[in-house]
């Protein structure tokens, strides 16, 4: 298999909003499509992007908790927070000590704080800030 790119599809009943606010969140500066059906945001700074968020049209509401999410890997959580609290996202589990190993068991903590947010239609996705 040679893969060329990675990519993710969110459903949403307003793509417009919905991609209005993940391009100012993440970044990306090429946007296509005009939300009927989809809208796909690209062209990062990030030295090591996803390579694409595509925004897809759906008639139902979301109904339960996404099982696939974003994880937003920030330098100060803080500052990530309150901007994104300002384009609009929600805090739904504040900040947690999780170790780097993803195992919550173990006794190592401290190493990672995660917060669960949620974004304007409530999508999940994780704010993840690495202490040193």
């Amino acid at each position: 298999m040679e893969l060329r790119a990675i990519g993710v599809t969110l459903d949403s009943n307003d793509p417009e909003m919905l991609a209005d606010f993940w391009q100012r969140a993440i970044g990306f500066r090429k946007r296509e499509g005009d939300g009927d059906p989809y809208i796909t945001l690209s062209d990062s700074d990030v030295g090591r992007p996803l390579n694409h968020l595509t925004i897809q049209r759906v008639p139902e509401a979301k109904a339960a908790k996404h099982r696939m999410h974003l994880d937003l890997f920030v330098s100060d959580d803080d500052v990530a927070i309150a901007e994104l609290e300002a384009l609009g996202a929600s805090v739904i589990v504040p900040a947690v000590d999780v170790p780097e190993d993803g195992d919550h068991d173990e006794a190592v903590h401290g190493q990672m704080r995660a917060t669960v947010m949620a974004d304007p239609e409530g999508g999940e996705f994780c704010v993840v800030c690495r202490r040193r």
